[in-house]
């Protein structure tokens, strides 16, 4: 396996600085990075073994960047708008790239992480060239509003919000509530990703939990569409790079290994 090397880097944004960390391979055999997306609570740190193990596994280098307001990003104060998912990826995916001389890429998406690698590939066709989605929803569910709700009532324990502030720090109130008031508004009721889907024109791989319970099999469907190639991982529930980060590792590997996945 190829030895990995760890780097920190810091990307200026208009918002303010974005935090980011890279897992690169002694030899890459790709020049082609894959950058990571996280969750609505999620950071580069709540990515856990999942990145060092893509790049070993990949033998191509790995990033993973903290969104404005979270993990050891700068704060903000606004309220996310409603197009927040098209706009990660048309407003910052090109500075994360400019920062980090980046020509073409694969983008890879946890949660509301994979919408924004599916409009990273709408929105940067010549730069994207394959989209991978992990419990990604494409729309607004009554699953994915009841697991929202049932998280709600978690975190108002000292001990969740404890947890959540271990890896966001005193951001830690505006990240729950930027994932819970967003998605809970009856503005975001009719929120989808079929824009982005439509748009979409490189190979894309969805993955989703058979358990996952913050989204039916219907988001993986959707998103797959026609075209993409879907997998969907028995007894898994919705975070699979934390459950079973080696068997999603050798999904993502064997796919980008297929002809046509723009594995260069």
């Amino acid at each position: 396996m190829p030895e990995i090397s760890e780097k920190e880097h810091w990307i200026e944004s208009p918002g303010g600085r974005l935090f980011a960390k890279s897992w690169t391979p002694r030899e890459p055999g790709s020049p082609m990075p894959l950058i990571l997306f996280h969750d609505s609570l999620g950071c580069v740190a709540l990515w856990r073994q999942f990145p060092r193990l893509l790049a070993k596994a990949l033998n191509r280098q790995v990033i993973a960047y903290d969104r404005l307001g979270f993990g050891h990003s700068d704060r903000r104060t606004d309220i996310l708008s409603k197009d927040f998912v098209a706009v990660e990826a048309e407003q910052y995916v090109p500075l994360v790239c400019e920062s980090l001389s980046i020509n073409e890429f694969i983008v890879c998406g946890h949660s509301v992480g994979g919408g924004m690698a599916v409009w990273a590939g709408a929105s940067l066709p010549r730069q994207c060239k394959a989209v991978i989605t992990i419990a990604a929803q494409a729309f607004v569910e009554d699953r994915t509003l009841a697991g929202i709700k049932v998280a709600e009532k978690e975190f108002e324990t000292p001990e969740s919000m404890s947890r959540l502030t271990r890896y966001h720090g005193d951001k830690a109130e505006w990240v729950l509530h930027a994932w819970i008031d967003t998605w809970l508004a009856p503005a975001f009721a009719d929120w989808s990703l079929d824009a982005g889907l439509l748009a979409l024109r490189c190979p894309q791989l969805t993955i989703h939990g058979e358990h996952d319970e913050f989204g039916s099999l219907e988001h993986p469907r959707r998103i797959a569409g026609t075209h993409g190639e879907c997998r969907v991982l028995p007894g898994i529930g919705h975070n699979p790079h934390r459950e079973c980060p080696e068997l999603l590792v050798e999904v993502i590997e064997r796919w980008l290994s297929s002809p046509g996945s723009a594995s260069a």
